[in-house]
C-alpha cells in the first residue's frame, strides 16, 4: 500500500488510492453545485481529498436542494472526483408521503450504484441525508466486500421523535434505531460531529473503538472577517448606525425563536437595536408572521445571499445568533456556529447552557449563552455586548483564531486521511472483519 500524503501539499499528487487499486465513495443526496449544508461540507472534503490523490467518487441524486427537477447530469468529474446520479422520484418536501417517496426511490438507486461502482477493498461513506440512508449501503458494502464508514451529520428516528413525536411510533422507531445501530456496529468507523454524539452512540451500544469525532468547518479563505463599516449589506438595509443581532442560515425545526422574540420584545423601546434576519425555513414564515403581526420594527429580513456574499453578509451583525433545541442536543450540532467564528464574529448561543456549543464558546471565550426562555438574560447580554465594543471586539478575534485553529476543511480532511490510513493498515477495519462482526 502506497502511503496517503498529509492534506497540505502545494499541487495535486499523483493518484493515490487508499490501498493499492481502492477508492472513497461518498453516498449523499446532494453533491456540488448543491448549496445545501450537508452538500457543501461534502464537496469540500471530497475536493480536498481528490487534491491529495485519493481516488474518490460520490453517488448522489440529479436534483438539487432548491430545485428537484434540476436533472444534473448522470455521470461526470468535478475537480477529480467521479460523480455518479442517480434518478430518484422528485415529490419534494411539502407532505410527508412525498418525501417517504423519494427517500425509498433514493434507497434503491443508490443501492443499486452501489453494487455497479464498488469494488472489493473500496471504502464506502454513508451520510446522513435521506435518513437511515447507512443500512442499504451496508447491505451493498457486504455484497461488494467493501469497507463501511458512517459519516452522521444527526440521527435519526430521535430527531424525528423530538421534533415530531407522533410521526414514528414508538415500536417503529425502536426496530429503525436496532437496524441502524446494527450497522453502525458493524461500520468499520463512524464520524461523529461532537462528544455529545459521540456519548449517544456510546449508549447505543456502538463500541468507542468504532468511533471518531471529526467536527464540521468553515472556509477561512472564503468567509474573512470584515468590519461592519465595510459591509455593503449592512449599508444598504440602512443599518449603519445600529447594533445589529444577527441570524443566518436555516430556519429550521430544530432551532429556537421564541426567546429571540422576546429580547427583541424589551429592546423594543431602544431603537439602535436590529435583527437581521438571512436565510429560509420552515420557521422564517411563522416568525415573519409575529413580527408583522406585533409591529416589531427591529426585524429585517432578507433571503440566502450568494456563497460570494457570504463574508459581507456576516460582517453585517455584530454578534451572530445560533439556536438549538435542548432535547436535540448530541442528534445535531448547529454547524452555522463555523461560519460565524471564521467572519471574526462573537456567537450568541440559545439552548442548553452545557451543550456542545455553549461549551466551545466559553471554553475559547468567543461567545455567550442563555437558556431557552431566558429572554432576560438575552436582553441583558445584547445591552452589554453593545455598551462595550472593546469586549466585543476582542471577542471576535478570539472567534477567528478559534476558526482558523481549529476548524479548517483542511484540518478535517487530514483528519480523514489519517482514518482511511488506519482502516487500510487494521485487519480488524478490513472488509472481511466488518462483514462478520455484529
Amino acid at each position: 500500500m502506497r502511503a496517503l500524503p498529509d492534506i497540505d501539499v502545494p499541487e495535486p499528487a499523483p493518484s493515490l488510492q487508499v490501498s493499492q487499486g481502492h477508492k472513497v465513495v461518498f453516498v449523499n443526496r446532494y453533491f456540488f453545485p448543491d448549496q445545501s449544508a450537508t452538500a457543501r461540507i461534502l464537496s469540500d472534503l471530497a475536493f480536498l481529498l481528490a487534491r491529495a490523490g485519493v481516488a474518490v467518487s460520490i453517488v448522489t441524486s440529479r436534483q438539487l436542494y432548491g430545485d428537484p427537477n434540476a436533472r444534473l447530469p448522470a455521470t461526470e468529474v468535478v475537480r477529480g472526483v467521479t460523480v455518479h446520479r442517480v434518478a430518484t422520484a422528485t415529490l419534494g418536501r411539502s407532505n410527508l408521503l412525498g418525501r417517504a417517496l423519494d427517500y425509498a426511490t433514493f434507497y434503491v438507486a443508490a443501492a443499486v450504484k452501489l453494487l455497479q461502482v464498488l469494488a472489493p477493498g473500496d471504502v464506502v461513506v454513508a451520510k446522513t441525508d435521506p435518513p437511515l440512508v447507512c443500512i442499504p449501503v451496508s447491505w451493498a458494502a457486504r455484497l461488494k466486500n467493501a469497507t463501511c464508514v458512517n459519516w452522521l451529520q444527526d440521527l435519526f428516528p430521535e430527531v424525528a421523535a423530538v421534533l415530531t413525536p407522533d410521526l414514528i411510533p414508538k415500536w417503529l422507531a425502536e426496530v429503525l434505531c436496532r437496524s441502524r445501530d446494527r450497522t453502525l456496529r458493524r461500520a468499520a468507523t463512524n464520524v461523529v460531529l461532537s462528544q455529545t454524539m459521540r456519548h449517544r452512540l456510546l449508549a447505543r451500544g456502538v463500541p468507542d473503538s468504532r468511533i471518531v469525532e471529526v467536527p464540521n468547518w468553515s472556509d477561512p479563505e472564503a468567509i474573512v472577517p470584515l468590519a461592519t463599516s465595510d459591509s455593503a449589506t449592512r449599508g444598504s438595509l440602512g443599518l449603519a448606525a445600529r447594533f445589529v443581532v444577527g441570524y443566518s442560515g436555516n430556519f429550521g425545526r430544530a432551532h429556537e425563536f421564541e426567546t429571540l422574540l422576546g429580547a427583541a420584545r424589551r429592546l423594543s423601546g431602544e431603537p439602535e437595536f436590529a435583527f437581521l434576519m438571512t436565510g429560509a425555513g420552515a420557521k422564517r414564515g411563522p416568525l415573519q408572521q409575529i413580527v408583522e403581526r406585533e409591529s416589531l420594527q427591529s426585524f429585517v429580513f432578507q433571503d440566502y445571499q450568494p456563497p460570494e456574499r457570504l463574508s459581507d453578509s456576516l460582517a453585517a451583525a455584530d454578534v451572530h445568533v445560533v439556536s438549538l433545541l435542548p432535547a436535540l442536543e448530541g442528534l445535531i450540532v448547529p454547524s452555522k456556529v463555523y461560519g460565524i467564528l471564521a467572519a471574526g464574529r462573537p456567537a450568541l448561543f440559545i439552548g442548553d447552557p452545557t451543550g456542545d456549543v455553549a461549551t466551545l464558546l466559553s471554553q475559547h471565550e468567543c461567545g455567550i449563552s442563555v437558556a431557552v426562555g431566558d429572554s432576560d438574560g438575552l436582553a441583558a447580554q445584547l445591552r452589554a455586548l453593545r455598551d462595550d465594543p472593546q469586549r466585543l471586539q476582542w471577542m471576535g478575534r478570539r472567534a477567528r483564531d478559534l476558526a482558523v485553529g481549529r476548524f479548517t476543511g483542511r484540518q478535517a480532511a487530514q483528519a480523514w486521511l489519517d482514518m482511511l490510513r488506519r482502516i487500510a493498515s487494521e485487519p480488524g477495519s478490513s472488509p472481511e472483519g466488518v462483514k462478520g462482526s455484529q
